[in-house]
């Protein structure tokens, strides 16, 4: 068996900033990352925009020869089956045991399928494999229909749309972003999603899924050569739950520190429901700058060191030519202020005419 020390379960921005920022502490301490992904770690955001899109993106958080040189146990494609937190010990497919004195469940998201008849067939982009086959089969496709209006949705469309495919993204909501930003702010979005080339189709859902396309409740049939499935994703909490930790509203409850109901084991990034200091409240962390910065906060706290989730919230998307900047609690509103400028739109958000949130919105000009 190893020697105990430092794992984080999860190779995406949580678990690989908190074991780098454990290991910049404590340079003599085992550190270990276990992974589920064949793939070196990377960055998620950019699989829907350059990678998708043809652009030569950066997605390596981190090259082989960085993880070796930092002395961290890097194992990837490997599945974890429960955690014994008596014992202080994480247990892999075929029984191996992985003792730790500090562990960060960093297990992040899996893709809500499509649950339709034919579904199945629909690709999601979750990962950089499902990213890979989805580029591969826009090579081949003439039509392509995106059902989910979500950020991952639109940014997908408009990259599909680019690509030369004639494409149609689909929701149950009257405009795209509508749950987000709302309705006034949604409106403007399917503008830059038509001036992207895509077309939207809102207020309906999906029926079935065949060979000939996307069939909606209306008995409309979509022509599509590619579906893909853009419905969301879910925390994978698996692994907390049945270790017995606490959890709310499908989420892994964290404190500021990123510690769990169980000693010496945290959480970090899209598992969590932690408390943020500026926010004064319990916050989801859906974004990989926050899963990066709760992965920091959780390291500094195992290796000894003050740290809390003090951070405003934030993220970006791009929509063709359009850039929406955010930062907020993506919580709920009930007032939008929306103001134009040049090259764009801003929005305020509020709740009992508190501030929420801020989205700004910029159109590059065309090449």
């Amino acid at each position: 068996m190893t020697a105990p020390g430092f794992l984080a379960i999860g190779g995406g921005p949580a678990g690989v900033s908190a074991a780098e920022t454990f290991r910049s502490r404590h340079r003599d301490i085992p550190v270990r990352i276990l992974s589920d992904d064949p793939a070196l770690p990377y960055a998620k955001p950019p699989l829907s925009k350059a990678f998708l899109c043809g652009e030569p993106p950066r997605l390596d958080l981190h090259s082989a020869g960085w993880f070796a040189r930092n002395d961290i146990e890097l194992t990837l494609g490997v599945r974890v089956e429960r955690i014994d937190l008596e014992a202080r010990q994480v247990i892999t497919t075929g029984g191996v045991r992985h003792p730790y004195w500090h562990l960060v469940l960093a297990t992040g998201s899996t893709a809500v399928p499509l649950a339709v008849p034919g579904g199945g067939s629909a690709l999601t982009l979750r990962s950089f494999a499902d990213a890979v086959a989805l580029k591969m089969a826009a090579r081949h496709a003439a039509t392509a229909v995106v059902v989910g209006a979500g950020l991952i949705g639109c940014e997908a469309a408009a990259c599909l749309s680019g690509l030369g495919v004639d494409t149609t993204l689909t929701a149950p909501e009257a405009v795209p972003l509508h749950r987000r930003f709302g309705v006034d702010v949604g409106e403007r979005v399917a503008k830059l999603l038509s001036d992207s080339g895509v077309r939207f189709v809102g207020s309906v859902r999906v029926a079935a899924v065949s060979e000939a396309g996307v069939t909606l409740a209306t008995g409309e049939t979509l022509a599509a050569d590619l579906v893909v499935a853009a419905t969301g994703a879910r925390p994978d909490i698996g692994l907390a739950e049945r270790a017995g930790l606490a959890v709310r509203d499908g989420r892994v409850l964290a404190d500021a520190h990123m510690r769990t109901s169980a000693p010496n084991v945290y959480a970090a990034g899209d598992i969590t429901l932690a408390h943020n200091v500026a926010a004064g409240r319990r916050v989801i962390a859906e974004h990989w700058r926050d899963a990066a910065l709760q992965g920091r906060v959780a390291g500094l706290t195992a290796a000894g060191y003050a740290a809390t989730w003090d951070r405003m919230s934030g993220y970006s998307c791009e929509i063709g030519r359009a850039t929406l900047s955010y930062r907020g609690w993506s919580g709920p509103h009930d007032a939008c202020a929306v103001t134009e400028y040049a090259g764009g739109f801003a929005a305020a958000y509020s709740l009992r005419r508190a501030p929420v949130g801020t989205l700004r919105v910029t159109t590059s000009p065309a090449s």
